[in-house]
């Protein structure tokens, strides 16, 4: 099993989430966070003071999938995601070990 995290811009939560459905994947947790990569941030004009505005918001996609949906996971969000400009954002894997399902006590892939 993997755990994916997918930084993405806000507005493409729902063709994301609408994607990762189409390949079965139905559990994720979505949340709100905010950060900067490239883009450095942008200056804004707020009541004529202009300021800059460090940390932009993103979505922070997680969803744990079996070794063989893997990469239709990261294909589907990485397709949804994309819009050609600077902070699309990043994909991140990671190994794990065990998933335990709190209510009924499973355990591994049954659990997902």
């Amino acid at each position: 099993m993997k755990k994916v995290e997918a930084i993405i811009k806000p507005f493409k939560l729902d063709e994301a989430r609408d994607a990762l459905n189409q390949i079965g994947i139905q559990g994720m947790t979505v949340t709100e966070v905010k950060g900067f990569g490239r883009q450095r941030g942008h200056t804004e004009l707020y009541r004529g003071a202009e300021y800059i505005v460090d940390f932009l918001p993103k979505i922070k996609i997680e969803i744990v999938v079996p070794e063989e949906k893997l990469d239709d996971a990261i294909k589907a969000i990485q397709e949804s995601a994309f819009t050609g400009k600077i902070g699309d954002g990043k994909i991140f894997v990671s190994p794990i070990e065990d998933v335990i399902r709190i209510r009924t006590g499973e355990r591994g892939e049954d659990a997902l």
